[in-house]
């Protein structure tokens, strides 16, 4: 991992290259950190700064279509396989074996595809606000709730319309849906054109394209949800449970979908305390010496 200054890292992969910031004890367990649409790695600095007076060390990737000079063209180049091969990237350029993974909205979505594929490279897994993709379309299939709380993906479809959109009007609907006036501002100078969005969009066209299987997740869980989500309904976090077959638990906040940004004391809590069962598990699986 080439380090560009004190704290900030980048890894390459396949000819992109992409942006890390890398925080706490560096001797520490090791954390990933995966942000959604349309933030960026720096919606987790309240977190990350909590994790490290916990011991932990914090690696939070701009991810592919949001580090600058990860950006393809190609719309298949967003597919959910190449999503997935570019977290594990970065698992294998930290040099350890397992990472405890964390991811919101999009990042939650990828964080669970990773972990259900491949649970050897995942000590524990923590999400925030979504669901386990298949509970996702079972709550899609039942009922109105969820498709009138996703009408956006289906838009997101229209080729090059909605990023002008978006652009357009970037900080009044980012502020309309709950996320502080500081970090929509930060996240708009970044994002808010429609070129910079053009690669963040494409992960919801390339999303049917994918050959990623949304298997049950073997690895320590733990999902929080915040009640007055406008974007993630009650059936699909309720459902979620069904997807993990080892521990779990299901946190629901008083909160919307800002978890990273809005309750980040919240986040972290459950994080570490997600990290302290499993290494207490691991303690008491060890025989007698």
């Amino acid at each position: 991992m080439r380090h560009l200054d004190e704290r900030t890292t980048s890894f390459s992969r396949d000819g992109l290259t992409f942006d890390v910031t890398d925080g706490g004890p560096v001797a520490g367990e090791v954390v990933v950190l995966l942000h959604g649409f349309p933030t960026d790695r720096s919606s987790w600095d309240r977190v990350a700064v909590r994790l490290h007076v916990a011991g932990l060390r914090t690696l939070a990737p701009d991810q592919r279509g949001y580090s600058p000079a990860a950006r393809p063209a190609d719309r298949d180049a967003y597919r959910l396989d190449e999503l997935v091969s570019d977290v594990l990237a970065l698992v294998e350029e930290s040099g350890r074996e397992r990472v405890h993974l964390v991811g919101h909205d999009w990042g939650g979505a990828l964080a669970w595809l990773v972990a259900a594929n491949h649970p050897d490279r995942i000590a524990s897994l923590t999400v925030l606000s979504t669901p386990h993709p298949a509970a996702m379309a079972r709550a899609w299939r039942s009922g109105v709730e969820q498709k009138r709380k996703s009408w956006y993906m289906a838009a997101f479809q229209v080729p090059r319309l909605p990023e002008r959109a978006l652009a357009a009007r970037f900080g009044q609907l980012m502020a309309r849906s709950g996320l502080p006036t500081e970090d929509h501002t930060r996240y708009a100078g970044r994002l808010a054109t429609a070129d910079a969005l053009t690669g963040p969009l494409n992960w919801y066209r390339a999303a049917g394209r994918s050959s990623v299987r949304a298997h049950r997740v073997e690895v320590p869980t733990t999902y929080l949800w915040g009640a007055r989500d406008p974007f993630l309904g009650r059936t699909a976090a309720e459902l979620t449970r069904e997807h993990v077959t080892a521990d779990y638990e299901f946190v629901e906040l008083d909160a919307g979908h800002w978890l990273p940004e809005t309750r980040d004391e919240q986040a972290a809590s459950a994080i570490i305390r997600r990290i302290e069962t499993v290494g207490e598990d691991a303690g008491n699986t060890t025989g007698p010496g």
